[in-house]
C-alpha cells in the first residue's frame, strides 16, 4: 500500500470515556484495556482489531512454524526433508522441484511474515516510508513465490489434475489481485487498492486453511476402508528405506520388470504406516485447496460488503488526491465500475450534499 494515499481527511484518533459498570459507575478495566490497545495500533472499531489478531496471527504463526523448512535438506527433524508429507521429498529432492520448493519457500514464508505490518492503521499513518517499502517487498516475493508453486504444482502432494489447476489458479488469481491493486494505487483510486490488496492477501491465506481441511478431511476418511490412491515405487521406497520392506508390503514392486515408475495402490489411512499417512494427505490435498479457496474467495467480499463506510470515505480521499494530481475523471480515474461498468456516476460527497 503506498503512502501517498493517506490523506488529511482521513480520521483522528480521539479519546472516548472508558466503559463504566451500570451500578456504579466505575471503569471496566477489560473493555478499557481493549479500547485502548486497538486504538493504539489506529483500529477505528474493535471488530477491525479482532479480525486482524485472528487472521494475521493465523499467517504469521504458520509462517513461524514452518521457518524451520528453509532448511530443504538438513539432517534436523524440523527440516523440510524430515518435516514433509511422506513421498513429497522423493520428488523435490532433486531436480527442478528442488529448485521450485526452494523458491517458494525462500519467498513465501518471508512474506507471511511481513505482509501483515500492511494491515495496520498507525504504520500507514506514521511510518509511511516502511509502509512502501514493505509493500514493494511483500509484492515481489509473493510473485516469486507463486512461480515456485507453479514448478512444483506437478509433483505437489501426488501432482493430481485438481491439485494442478488449484495451484493455478491460485497463482493467477493472487497475482493479478496485486497487479489491479499496483495499477489503482498508481492512478490513486485508494478504495479499489484496499479492495484487491484485501482480495490478495485472502487468497494466498487460504494455504492455513487448506491445511486444516486438509488434515480433519484424512482424519474423517481413515476411519472408512474403502478410501486408496496410488504411490510409486520409488516414493515408497524412499518413505519405507529398504526394498525388503516395500517388496513385503506392495508385491507389485518386487515383480520382474518393475521400476521406480511401477505404481502400487496404498491404502489412506491416517495411522502408523507412514506410506498411508502420505496417502491419506495425498488424497485430501486437492479437495480442500478447493475448498479453502472458496471460503476465503466468499469470506472476502461479505467483508467488503460489510465496510462501505471506510470504502466510501477512502472513494473520497481518491477524489481529493487525484483531483491534485490533475487525473481525470477525479474520483473514478482507477478500475470503478462506474468507469468500466454501468453503475450510476459518483459523485464527491460535496456535491451530492448540494444536490
Amino acid at each position: 500500500m503506498d503512502p501517498r494515499t493517506l490523506s488529511k481527511t482521513d480520521e483522528n484518533v480521539s479519546p472516548s470515556l472508558a466503559p463504566t459498570t451500570q451500578d456504579e459507575g466505575i471503569p471496566n478495566k477489560p473493555a478499557t484495556f481493549w479500547h485502548r490497545a486497538y486504538r493504539s495500533m489506529g483500529f477505528q472499531k474493535g471488530y477491525n482489531f479482532s479480525l486482524f489478531i485472528i487472521f494475521a496471527g493465523a499467517i504469521v504463526g504458520f509462517s513461524l512454524a514452518r521457518l524451520s523448512y528453509l532448511n530443504i535438506s538438513g539432517s534436523a527433524s524440523s527440516s523440510y526433508a524430515n518435516g514433509t508429507a511422506p513421498g513429497e521429498w522423493y520428488w523435490y529432492s532433486r531436480g527442478i522441484y528442488r529448485i521450485g520448493i526452494t523458491i517458494h519457500l525462500a519467498t513465501i514464508l518471508p512474506a507471511g511474515l511481513l505482509m501483515v505490518w500492511q494491515f495496520i492503521p498507525i504504520i500507514r499513518h506514521k511510518f509511511l516510508i516502511f509502509h512502501r517499502i514493505n509493500g514493494y517487498l511483500v509484492v515481489t516475493l509473493v510473485i516469486i513465490s507463486n512461480v515456485g508453486a507453479l514448478m512444483i504444482a506437478r509433483r505437489a502432494f501426488g501432482g493430481s489434475l485438481e491439485t494442478q489447476a488449484g495451484v493455478g489458479v491460485l497463482a493467477i488469481i493472487s497475482t493479478s489481485s496485486i497487479a489491479l491493486a499496483y495499477y489503482n494505487i498508481k492512478r490513486l483510486q485508494i478504495d479499489q487498492h484496499r479492495a484487491w490488496m484485501l482480495r490478495a492477501m485472502f487468497y494466498l491465506g487460504t494455504i492455513v486453511t487448506l491445511r486444516l481441511i486438509m488434515i480433519l478431511s484424512a482424519l474423517i476418511s481413515s476411519k472408512a476402508s474403502y478410501y486408496d490412491t496410488s504411490m510409486t515405487c520409488g516414493e515408497l521406497l524412499s518413505i519405507l528405506d529398504t526394498n525388503e520392506k516395500v517388496n513385503s508390503f506392495y508385491p507389485q514392486c518386487g515383480q520382474p520388470g518393475s521400476t521406480a515408475d511401477t505404481r502400487a495402490i496404498v491404502q489412506a489411512k491416517f495411522g502408523t504406516q507412514p506410506e498411508q499417512i502420505g496417502a491419506s494427505l495425498r488424497l485430501s490435498f486437492g479437495m480442500a485447496m478447493w475448498l479453502a479457496l472458496f471460503l476465503h474467495a466468499v469470506g472476502v467480499e461479505i467483508y467488503l460488503h460489510l465496510t462501505p463506510r471506510e470504502s466510501n470515505r477512502l472513494r473520497q480521499v481518491s477524489y481529493e488526491k487525484q483531483m491534485e494530481k490533475g487525473l481525470s475523471p477525479a474520483g473514478s480515474a482507477g478500475l470503478t465500475s462506474d468507469r468500466w461498468g454501468d453503475a450510476e456516476p459518483w459523485k464527491p460527497m460535496k456535491e451530492v450534499t448540494e444536490a
